[in-house]
């Protein structure tokens, strides 16, 4: 529940210790309920509390806020007499501690929400949040209607004051609610006005020295506005009980209520650039007033700061990278102040965020990928922004601000990894840092603006159990796959564009034995191996001068001197295919890769070609022969019409007859109809063959249960125990056998068999 309409939350901080926030406080919620004669509640959240409070009020509190926080009753007008401390002048108290042995700590979302409980039977709650208040304290200081933040008339106060005041509305926390308080004027001190013009922010009060009056207030545990009601430092506090409660607070509270986006008069040079950017926001694009107030902020902050050089600078260091953003992020805050009034909180929250994105970040997007459900990001243009939510595409609401942000966020995911998109090369494969694939494509190729397509990396990686739930595969059909990776069997993953090869891949490599050095190759690097002997090699595009690019194949044919047992290619789509059927047939079993095809035999016409593609001039036999020596198997996965992802084919390349490769199914999906949700229903089945290198397996002491094969398993499933074996036994096991293996039927140019 919010806070109740008619109270009002008034903090008490300070910059640094000393500065007397806590006499302040007590003081103050005494002077409210004498101005106003109405009830006030006084609550210590200092975090460092030893129980100032106590002694200043010269009460025991009856229960801590922590013991408030925990309080799992109703709050109630029968039960909150029992719950708070009753001062004699009617004073409500909420304390931190009983004595300075006990430790303050509350959690900060629980002492929020009891407030606001207690909010409905109190017209003003005052809060002391301690000095320089930590993460936790900022989370209650969003929620209090004003702060007032006391100094001292002295340098190092009031330099400690400004930082501080910096980092709260850093924090997007609107300048108005924080009032500066100056305790202990004299005219020995800085002036208030100057110290104002330090902390920009005007003073609401400066309370006069009295040392003598404070002292002996606290020694006698009674606070002075009580004891010495005439003395000007009292009247000082009822001065600013009557400025809070005569309309300030009640303007203060309309900052978190929404009200229309109201921008200052711009002048001619800011109306100029703000035309400039919208020429760039896109074709025929309608700007809102949010959006030109986001343009012109990201005009001003360019001019105020140059952001390129700043996050050159950085170099990946994060705590450089932290102070870029914390330096940005103050003055987006003090722009934002400067061209729009009338506000939100939550508005101006909004707005310094989304630029902040986009000037060090990555815009809208970085909501995107915060979303666990989104697993695909399509951008086209600035302003039309898809995803991919349980396989199913939809247009987003959100948008950049102008093709010109879209196209700096380009560059920034980029330029890191040493790679550049320009007009000589208007297109990109990247990645970001936690891994996920970005493609980008920039005008003249793009028509109607940049754009940007990004599959997520998922931060919790995906395993065969997930396939099992999930109902991509059976558990039969991951105990054969675990086999056929463990002993060293060549893999082809196909499938369509999207259809999950990438993540198949990643799965079934984690089945490679950790004591086998894996060399693996990608245009951008996606694997995620858990093994500790990985060789991780990625692609390179050609420079400036359009010189030293490297290419899949190249690194496939560098990996071959680097003592590979296994090497692993993220996908062959060119000439690289004969150079890993060649790695393939001359000692490198259990090598995996992935291809574009829609079924098996499709896959390996697909490798066909690509061979064509290496410039060798080989007949189309000789390069069948190497596809049926090299591939064991070819794996098949879909993503189907429902958005679904499924194994539909576990594919054995059995050999060649005539001029045609020879296959056998070994598993296929069957799909059998529509649900009533519109879900795709069928089942997956085993095709009843054994392969043709089972008996080869357990000439070498690998036992592979039989059922694995059939579709009545047995009833406890317990998946097999595969002993791997020496790449030199395979290959003897394979060339001993040939002469006995079965033969398999002769597939047709039109499917399966």
């Amino acid at each position: 529940m919010p806070l109740h309409p008619q109270s009002s939350l008034i903090g008490v901080t300070g910059g640094k210790g000393g500065v007397g926030k806590s006499v302040f406080a007590a003081n103050l919620a005494l002077a409210l309920q004498q101005e106003m004669r109405t009830s006030v509640l006084l609550v210590d959240l200092d975090p460092q509390s030893c129980g100032d409070q106590n002694i200043i009020l010269g009460l025991r509190p009856q229960k801590t806020m922590q013991e408030i926080c925990t309080y799992t009753g109703a709050i109630s007008s029968q039960t909150v007499g029992s719950l708070l401390s009753r001062h004699s002048s009617g004073l409500s108290y909420i304390g931190a501690v009983r004595t300075p042995d006990e430790i303050h700590q509350v959690d900060p979302d629980l002492a929020i929400k009891q407030l606001e409980k207690l909010s409905q039977f109190y017209r003003y709650i005052v809060v002391d949040l301690g000095a320089h208040p930590s993460s936790d304290q900022m989370r209650i200081i969003a929620e209090c209607t004003a702060v007032n933040v006391l100094t001292l008339p002295e340098t190092l106060a009031v330099n400690q004051t400004h930082k501080l005041l910096n980092e709260m509305m850093a924090a997007t926390l609107p300048a108005e609610m924080f009032q500066v308080i100056i305790n202990k004027s004299t005219s020995m001190g800085l002036a208030p006005s100057a110290i104002g013009q330090s902390l920009r922010r005007p003073v609401l009060a400066a309370l006069p020295q009295d040392d003598i009056t404070v002292n002996q207030s606290i020694q006698k545990s009674t606070p002075f506005v009580l004891t010495h009601a005439k003395t000007p430092i009292s009247a000082a506090y009822h001065d600013i009980a009557r400025k809070l409660s005569s309309g300030l607070l009640q303007k203060l509270k309309t900052l978190s209520k929404p009200q229309a986006l109201k921008l200052k008069d711009e002048p001619a040079q800011q109306k100029a650039s703000a035309n400039k950017q919208s020429a760039l926001a896109g074709p025929e694009r309608k700007l809102d007033s949010r959006t030109v107030l986001k343009m012109r902020v990201h005009t001003e902050l360019i001019e105020a700061m140059d952001l390129k050089k700043g996050i050159a600078d950085t170099q990946g260091d994060p705590s450089k990278e932290k102070a870029l953003e914390q330096k940005t992020r103050q003055s987006i805050s003090q722009i934002v102040d400067k061209e729009a009034s009338g506000l939100s909180r939550e508005e101006r929250s909004r707005v310094i965020k989304e630029v902040l994105d986009e000037a060090l970040n990555l815009g809208p997007l970085e909501d995107l990928l915060e979303d666990p459900k989104v697993t695909e990001i399509m951008v086209n243009g600035c302003d039309r922004i898809f995803v991919e939510r349980s396989g199913k595409i939809q247009l987003t609401p959100i948008t950049f601000t102008s093709n010109l942000q879209l196209r700096n966020v380009i560059e920034r995911i980029v330029t890191p990894l040493g790679r550049r998109i320009d007009e000589k090369t208007p297109y990109v494969d990247a990645r970001l840092k936690d891994g996920s694939r970005v493609n980008a494509v920039i005008e003249p190729l793009a028509i109607d603006g940049p754009a940007i397509t990004i599959r997520k990396f998922s931060n919790d990686p995906i395993t065969h159990d997930n396939y099992i739930g999930w109902n991509t595969c059976t558990q039969a059909m991951i105990d054969f796959l675990k086999i056929c990776v463990e002993n060293g069997l060549n893999v082809i993953i196909s499938g369509g564009t999207g259809s999950g090869k990438t993540t198949l891949l990643n799965v079934l490599s984690g089945f490679i034995p950790s004591n086998e050095r894996i060399i693996t190759v990608e245009d951008a690097a996606e694997l995620q191996l858990k093994q500790t002997h990985v060789v991780r090699l990625e692609t390179r595009p050609a420079n400036m001068e359009g010189s030293g690019a490297i290419s899949i194949r190249d690194l496939v044919r560098n990996s071959l001197r680097m003592r590979p047992d296994r090497i692993v290619v993220g996908e062959c789509r060119d000439g690289a295919a004969l150079d890993m059927l060649s790695a393939m047939n001359t000692g490198h079993d259990g090598s995996m890769t992935t291809v574009h095809a829609n079924n098996p035999r499709e896959a390996v016409a697909r490798l066909e070609t690509l061979c064509m593609m290496a410039g060798m001039d080989l007949p189309a036999r000789a390069i069948r022969e190497q596809v049926a020596s090299a591939v064991h198997l070819i794996v098949q996965i879909s993503r189907l019409s429902d958005g679904s992802r499924k194994i539909i084919n576990v594919t054995e390349v059995v050999g060649m007859q005539g001029e045609t490769v020879t296959l056998q199914e070994i598993f296929k999906f069957k799909e059998e109809g529509f649900d009533k949700n519109r879900k795709i229903i069928g089942q997956f089945q085993a095709m009843g063959l054994i392969p043709t290198f089972i008996e080869k397996f357990e000439a070498r002491g690998v036992v592979i249960p039989r059922h694995l094969f059939s579709n009545s398993a047995p009833e406890k499933s317990v998946p097999p125990k595969a002993t791997p074996i020496g790449k030199a036994n395979v290959k003897k096991a394979f060339a001993t056998a040939k002469g006995f293996a079965p033969k398999a039927k002769k597939v047709g140019n039109g499917g399966n068999s």
